[in-house]
């Protein structure tokens, strides 16, 4: 029983909300409301993060979708990126043309997030600093190691830069990769306070700067695999 009506009566009257254009039928159980004030039934700019929390909660936007939503980048995919802590078969999943591509994390990597608003619905997003994180522990959530330099770059010469939680963060994320690749790009960047703390915090054995390339040239100082072909654009 739902709101104290049968499941038959329940289902008729979503069904009509729907052809009246109050609802939004996302998939088998799970209904978006249409604001008042729209005049059609098409996806909304917001409607997509909150489908997200609906089918993968617990989970945040992060990736590419978070660097664009801080202005670290005015590149714009076609997908949205979510982290979550559910096992999800299908890593890429498209509903009502929006395309999610979604990465499970780890339960104690579910952090460094800001809450917004989307009717009454609170929706997570990774924060300035963890979406530079992940990017820095997995390349692939802001689509490669070329575009994690460049949100590196917009991250540091950014009001949102924060040094002290950008450690601490990586301190969280328990990935000593992460100082490897950091300290290898803010050489890069000349960021040599950066670079310095990554430095007192290495560890040995040797990492891929990005996992979907594989390395052919040792970049000794960081331990790092780098392709031969990688080089990033002056930054200005």
């Amino acid at each position: 029983m739902i709101l104290g009506i049968s499941n038959q009566r329940a289902a008729l009257l979503l069904s009509r909300w729907v052809k009246h254009g109050w609802l939004h039928r996302v998939r088998r159980g799970l209904y978006i409301p249409i604001p008042l004030q729209s005049s059609s039934i098409e996806v909304i700019p917001e409607e997509p993060w909150l489908i997200a929390h609906k089918l993968f909660s617990p989970c945040y936007i992060g990736g590419w979708t978070a660097a664009h939503y801080w202005g670290f980048t005015e590149q714009l995919f076609n997908a949205i990126c979510v982290i979550t802590t559910k096992k999800v078969h299908q890593r890429e999943q498209e509903l009502h043309g929006v395309t999610f591509k979604v990465k499970t994390t780890l339960p104690k990597r579910l952090f460094g997030t800001k809450s917004l608003w989307i009717g009454k619905e609170k929706i997570a997003v990774a924060d300035p600093t963890k979406t530079m994180i992940d990017g820095l522990n997995d390349p692939s959530v802001l689509g490669g190691i070329r575009m994690v330099a460049d949100v590196l770059f917009a991250y540091v010469n950014s009001e949102k830069f924060n040094s002290d939680r950008l450690f601490e963060y990586a301190e969280k994320m328990n990935n000593s990769t992460i100082y490897k690749r950091l300290g290898f790009l803010a050489d890069l960047l000349n960021a040599p306070a950066l670079s310095d703390t990554c430095k007192q915090r290495l560890k040995s054995g040797y990492s891929q700067l990005d996992p979907s390339i594989e390395g052919d040239r040792l970049e000794t100082k960081w331990n790092l695999w780098v392709p031969k072909s990688f080089n990033i654009k002056d930054q200005e």
